[in-house]
């Protein structure tokens, strides 16, 4: 259905105005944390909206017709998730080539809907600073400073339903795809 629309931002005074909102928002946000946590949230490398070498900002059309609603009857949720898909691809080509990417989720959509003149029937969906990076780190950020763990993939297999966990299934289906 190719719901999904690119921005590219380069313009240097678009990309200032978006900083000042992120800036804001981030600042709102800080807020929510105290002591320690505060200290480490206020830490972490959470946008590169100036230095990055461009930013792109991913949106969708929830209305648009292509497909002919294949799939929209049982779940019109797809659209968005088909304009997820497509930063994702986004994401792992860029990778391919060497270049970072970072998704900007402090944002006010509604924001940054006016900042970049997108129709109200829009709905801005991810807002990305790509640019060539030093190296890849090998553990995410988040994990890195202790922001966040990550849960182990065999704690989120569930085998035929939901809720039936295994974990000497997992630990195998795991070990057969090392």
């Amino acid at each position: 259905m190719q719901p999904w629309e690119f921005i590219i931002v380069s313009d240097r005074d678009i990309r200032s105005a978006i900083h000042d909102r992120f800036c804001q928002a981030n600042q709102s946000a800080a807020s929510a944390y105290s002591g320690e946590r505060q200290r480490l949230y206020s830490s972490l490398k959470l946008e590169a909206i100036l230095d990055s070498a461009v930013n792109v900002c991913v949106t969708c059309n929830p209305t648009v017709t292509r497909g002919h609603g294949l799939g929209r009857q049982t779940m019109p949720e797809t659209v968005m998730y088909s304009a997820v898909c497509a930063i994702q691809n986004c994401w792992l080509a860029a990778r391919a080539e060497g270049v970072g990417v970072g998704w900007v989720s402090i944002l006010n959509p509604d924001e940054l809907r006016e900042i970049l003149n997108i129709p109200s029937n829009i709905v801005p969906v991810g807002y990305l600073c790509l640019g060539y990076v030093s190296r890849f780190d090998d553990e995410p950020e988040l994990e890195t400073k202790g922001w966040e763990r990550r849960v182990p993939l065999a704690d989120a297999l569930h085998f035929d339903r939901y809720g039936a966990t295994d974990s000497a299934r997992a630990a195998a289906l795991l070990r057969d795809r090392e």
